[in-house]
């Protein structure tokens, strides 16, 4: 029997309904959410992200700058434009879309965001929040995540999760939510050693790898969830990091890419924004 599809856009659109809701009761208060997104240089990739977030902004009823900088902007110039926006009283989150050009220091540019309007929870201290529990803001990617299980009703607690990547933005705050809700959580990387042996004991299976089809169904357990987080091209056409015809036959719920994944995590930057504009003006839930 094949898998469940879980449906990114279906429930994307479901999250931004109820911030637009919101957004629209929070006029009464004179409050509107203000997001700045900050593009350097002219990587394609970049682009449609930005174009997607503007997007998402209208959608959500927000209010929203784009500055697109030139390759050649320094990074003085980018930080004198990060105190700007921090000290902008209409501007609740700040974004600066990664990768930036190789002259600028990508960790100096997330320092600099002040951690209030780090929407992208980027920030040391936004990431040290998130270890402890007690965050304002999670990364957008890993938030998306958890909310496509929370809608699945798909529970992590006592479950072994695995999650299959290390990186800062993905891989390491995954481990750290699903931790957070009581699963059992292993993270693999390059140096795993019987990385297929461990995978297969996944009840919840997370790959964020960027590697075509790195997830096959000898590395999937009969009945797991399997989250695919990749995004990769593959003969011209978007795909996982999951094989997912085959992996389709094993699983009981499996993101699709394109679909899954991707549609929540520009969602979930609107709510950290939603979130931000509230704690700026002192609305507790």
């Amino acid at each position: 029997m094949s898998a469940v599809r879980m449906d990114g856009k279906m429930v994307s659109a479901k999250v931004r309904g109820s911030i637009l809701e919101e957004v629209n009761g929070l006029k009464d208060k004179g409050v509107r959410p203000g997001l700045a997104v900050i593009i350097v240089g002219e990587d394609p990739a970049s682009k449609v992200y930005v174009r997607n977030k503007e997007r998402a902004c209208e959608e959500c009823g927000f209010y929203s700058e784009k500055y697109a900088l030139p390759e050649e902007t320094t990074q003085e110039e980018l930080l004198g434009l990060i105190d700007e926006l921090n000290h902008n009283p209409r501007i609740d989150g700040i974004l600066c879309q990664l990768p930036v050009p190789k002259h600028i220091n990508e960790q100096a540019i997330i320092d600099a965001i002040s951690p209030e309007k780090d929407v992208d929870a980027f920030h040391p201290i936004n990431v040290g929040k998130i270890m402890v529990g007690n965050f304002d803001f999670l990364p957008c990617t890993p938030a998306g995540v958890m909310q496509l299980l929370e809608e699945y009703d798909i529970d992590p607690n006592s479950k072994n999760c695995v999650v299959i990547g290390r990186s800062n933005i993905v891989g390491k705050p995954m481990a750290m939510l699903l931790l957070h809700k009581n699963g059992t959580v292993t993270i693999c990387h390059s140096r795993t050693k019987n990385l297929k042996e461990v995978c297969a004991q996944a009840d919840i299976l997370v790959a964020a790898v960027g590697k075509a089809d790195f997830v096959t169904a000898d590395m999937v357990k009969e009945g797991a969830v399997v989250i695919d987080v990749g995004m990769n091209r593959k003969d011209g056409k978007l795909c996982g990091d999951v094989a997912f015809d085959e992996v389709n036959e094993k699983a009981s719920y499996l993101t699709p890419v394109p679909g899954g994944v991707g549609p929540m995590t520009i969602t979930m930057l609107m709510k950290n924004t939603l979130k931000a504009a509230k704690l700026h003006h002192g609305i507790v839930d």
